[in-house]
């Protein structure tokens, strides 16, 4: 397989699926193509390789599949065995809802917040609609750990749902945003520090 991504600085839906490829202990061929080149060239790249002219794409034989969780899910399908939904029907649901949730929603985290691994950390400033999006993800993360009871958003096995949320947890430790001002009443800073202690992004980091 070979899975095509953007700069590991920036591309959160880049990281997505990585982080799944790697926990499937699946073999791949990975293509990076940088972005924010001059001129187009970033677009004319990926437009060789995607055709919806977005990254992250996966290339098995004759099959491409595009989209981050459209990639995952394929992975779950292909890759059973690896735990990467929750086996419980509820957890499963959950997870699943967690995972299109982060996929659709939260805008303006997105957009104030944009993940960026190589930037200093430092306390930025963050608006009432930032601060709705961070408030709603403090209670999700809590919600669901407090009901499935494991260290992971489906109970005790690290899966697609957590890899959804990885780059949130870097956003939150690159600009400085304490958890405990959103609600939290510990839950999920300890959540959000186990993501970033997983050896799968830890693996991604290091390659910044």
């Amino acid at each position: 397989m070979e899975l095509v991504i953007g700069t590991k600085a920036w591309s959160t839906w880049s990281m997505r699926p990585w982080l799944v490829a790697k926990k499937a202990g699946m073999g791949f061929t990975e293509t990076l193509i940088p972005l924010r080149q001059e001129n187009g060239a970033s677009e004319a790249a990926i437009r060789e390789q995607s055709p919806s002219g977005l990254v992250p794409v996966l290339k098995d034989g004759a099959l491409t599949v595009v989209d981050s969780l459209a990639i995952c899910e394929y992975l779950a399908e292909r890759y059973p065995r690896a735990g990467l939904w929750p086996v419980g029907e509820h957890a499963r649901a959950s997870a699943r809802s967690a995972a299109a949730e982060m996929h659709s929603g939260f805008g303006a985290l997105r957009r104030e917040l944009p993940m960026d691994l190589a930037a200093t950390p430092h306390v930025a400033s963050i608006s009432p609609e930032a601060g709705k999006d961070i408030r709603r993800i403090v209670a999700l993360w809590t919600a669901m750990l407090d009901r499935f009871g494991g260290q992971w958003l489906g109970g005790a096995e690290w899966g697609i749902a957590d890899a959804f949320y990885t780059p949130v947890a870097t956003r939150f430790r690159t600009y400085g945003v304490r958890l405990s001002d959103f609600g939290d009443e510990g839950k999920a800073g300890k959540y959000a520090a186990r993501l970033l202690q997983r050896p799968e992004f830890k693996a991604w980091e290091a390659d910044i």
